[in-house]
């Protein structure tokens, strides 16, 4: 817990070091004070919206009981038993089965899942999927995950300055358009590195092994992942900027292995954590 909330430290503080040192190579004096200004800009993004960013990408809302009663249930269930609070429910309107776990702390804590991964889940898969989502929660990877989404999206949004940029009188909107995408061939692996260097893929062994103990079932958690894995192959998520800086933050990477979506890929291979969960199980003797 301690050392995510000092990687989330770090990473803010690493970038908006750069920022300020960015403006004052390039501009002296004035472009210190821009860069503080920009620096001060990207905390204040981060603290503001930063537990909220994938939840808008992901076009998630918060959903009562009596919408989904099980999926209440469960989380109500795990959340007590881990001795943590309730966390709000969010559910995406998505056909990619997915899950993910945002806020900056168990009390602001938000547990959305994709209407996809409802549809596609058994009780007991979807009990392993919302421990481990918790298990996020309480070990705080959801703070600094969700300051590494923030920090990508935006600098994935700088490509808009593009929109900003005069290409003459033409009615061709082309001109912008193809700038954008090549500035984000520039800024995206730029983004991904920030992605890399604030999250580890160890984290997901780790919530793995967690959410086993909680439930006290790994196969259930292990036959969920293979299940999301297929699905996101079948109905994998469009690679926009939103959501490529908040892939991470699902249970599994939600791109195809190609492109972008590659760059972007910050889970430990799925085969290696179902192996991994099948020997815990082995190790407890379970069938």
């Amino acid at each position: 817990m301690h050392r995510n909330t000092f990687r989330a430290a770090a990473l803010l503080a690493g970038v908006s070091g750069v920022a300020i040192l960015a403006g004052w190579a390039f501009a002296g004096s004035k472009g210190l004070q821009f860069g503080i200004v920009v620096a001060v800009a990207i905390n204040g993004l981060v603290y503001f919206y930063g537990s909220t960013a994938a939840l808008r990408a992901m076009r998630a809302r918060p959903i009562s009981e009596i919408e989904q009663p099980v999926l209440y249930r469960i989380v109500r269930e795990l959340a007590t038993e881990a001795r943590q609070p309730m966390p709000k429910v969010y559910l995406s309107p998505t056909a990619s089965p997915n899950a993910f776990a945002t806020g900056h702390s168990p009390r602001s804590a938000v547990i959305c899942c994709t209407t996809g991964l409802l549809r596609l889940l058994s009780e007991r898969e979807l009990r392993g999927v919302i421990a481990h989502e918790l298990a996020h929660v309480r070990r705080r990877d959801t703070l600094v995950c969700s300051v590494a989404a923030t920090v990508a999206a935006i600098i994935g949004s700088l490509t808009a300055l593009a929109l900003l940029l005069p290409f003459g009188d033409s009615d061709d909107d082309d001109g912008p358009g193809l700038l954008s995408e090549l500035l984000f061939l520039m800024l995206g692996p730029i983004a991904a590195a920030v992605i890399h260097l604030g999250v580890s893929r160890a984290r997901e062994h780790r919530a793995d092994t967690d959410a086993a103990r909680l439930t006290g079932d790994p196969i259930g958690l292990a036959s969920a992942l293979r299940r999301i894995e297929v699905g996101a192959r079948t109905h994998p998520l469009p690679a926009e900027r939103p959501l490529l800086a908040s892939a991470h933050l699902m249970i599994a990477h939600p791109f195809p292995d190609r492109g972008m979506g590659r760059l972007f890929s910050a889970h430990p291979p799925t085969a290696e954590r179902i192996r991994r969960l099948r020997a815990l199980a082995a190790e407890w003797e379970m069938p």
